[in-house]
């Protein structure tokens, strides 16, 4: 088994940062993500990892053993720039998107409501059917709000996701900061072309180009129907569409022979992970510190400006992405 992560976030600081952080490769040999996009290092501890091929000998592609992640049970900590941090109990956050989270799992968007109702922000918000997601208004009377987020031993990155379906797992880091109106007008277009290619496409997820770079190959497939595969029962609703369900319906239609996906609890320091991580397309599988990386997205947001992001993508919703990439990186 192999896989390494290093890659990836050596990738990630260079070109987000400009510059080539060499000492890196150190850092990161010691201390890993449980945020990264695909394969993590092969930690030497199987204990808390276990892989399946697929298609399972019954066809399917789904692993024929579900996996339930740990519910968010620990306290927690957001900070709201300007206003302050705050401490809360996971065990009390409840979800306003019943359609998408399982019943004690919930959004980072749901802290800030939780804030609000527990009396320790003034918060004012809608949500805006032409953009899927709910949007904020004012905290204590400012506007323009983004945020960032990462899971256990993560980084700071940009992103351009939906803040009411980025999942809270216990040990995410949180912080809510204002944003430049252009940036966040353009973030707020692009969910709003999103919803309305899911409408022309009568509600089905029709990706118009998605990638799959490999050694020595790159395949390009046109205006792929993905659906869902309930991957993640156990944090998702029921017909949710995740990331994950790009490869797997890919392979379902035949245009793929071979995945492997593998489950891990924890990687090192990272915990909880409580993912799969996709180390298998057809012939190309995850060695060394080499293995597939992936984004999802609007173009304008493509690479390490927002659709780049660290979320895995078994848990990673999509409503209609205008691209789909997997990628090749060693190290």
């Amino acid at each position: 088994m192999i896989k390494n992560p290093a890659a990836r976030l050596f990738l990630n600081k260079r070109y987000a940062n400009g510059v080539t952080f060499l000492f890196l490769i150190v850092i990161v040999s010691v201390t890993l993500v449980s945020c990264v996009s695909e394969t993590p290092v092969d930690s030497g501890d199987t204990s808390t990892s276990s892989s399946y091929n697929l298609p399972t000998e019954g066809g399917e592609w789904k692993p024929s053993v579900s996996h339930e992640g740990s519910l968010p049970a620990g306290m927690g900590m957001i900070r709201i720039e300007i206003i302050g941090e705050f401490v809360f109990d996971s065990s009390e956050v409840e979800t306003l998107r019943p359609d998408i989270f399982q019943p004690g799992h919930f959004s980072l968007f749901d802290i800030v409501v939780h804030l609000a109702d527990r009396g320790d922000i003034d918060l004012d918000y809608h949500f805006d059917e032409s953009m899927d997601t709910h949007v904020i208004d004012t905290i204590n009377g400012m506007g323009e709000w983004w945020y960032e987020a990462y899971y256990s031993n993560g980084w700071r990155e940009p992103n351009a996701f939906r803040m009411d379906m980025y999942p809270y797992k216990d040990n995410t880091y949180i912080r809510l900061f204002q944003e430049q109106s252009e940036r966040l007008v353009s973030i707020n277009h692009a969910f709003q072309e999103e919803v309305a290619r899911l409408s022309h496409n009568s509600g089905i997820v029709i990706i118009p180009d998605v990638v799959i770079e490999s050694p020595g190959s790159v395949r390009t497939f046109q205006d792929v129907e993905v659906t869902a595969h309930d991957l993640r029962d156990d944090v998702l609703h029921p017909g949710v569409v995740t990331a994950m369900d790009v490869v797997l319906s890919l392979a379902e239609q035949g245009e793929l022979s071979r995945l492997k996906l593998t489950w891990y609890e924890s990687i090192v320091t990272a915990e909880p992970v409580d993912s799969y991580w996709l180390e298998q397309i057809d012939e190309a599988e995850a060695y060394g510190s080499c293995g597939f990386v992936y984004e999802v997205g609007a173009r304008r947001f493509s690479g390490f400006t927002g659709s780049h992001i660290h979320i895995p993508s078994d848990v990673r919703v999509i409503v209609s992405p205008e691209y789909g990439l997997w990628f090749w990186i060693c190290l």
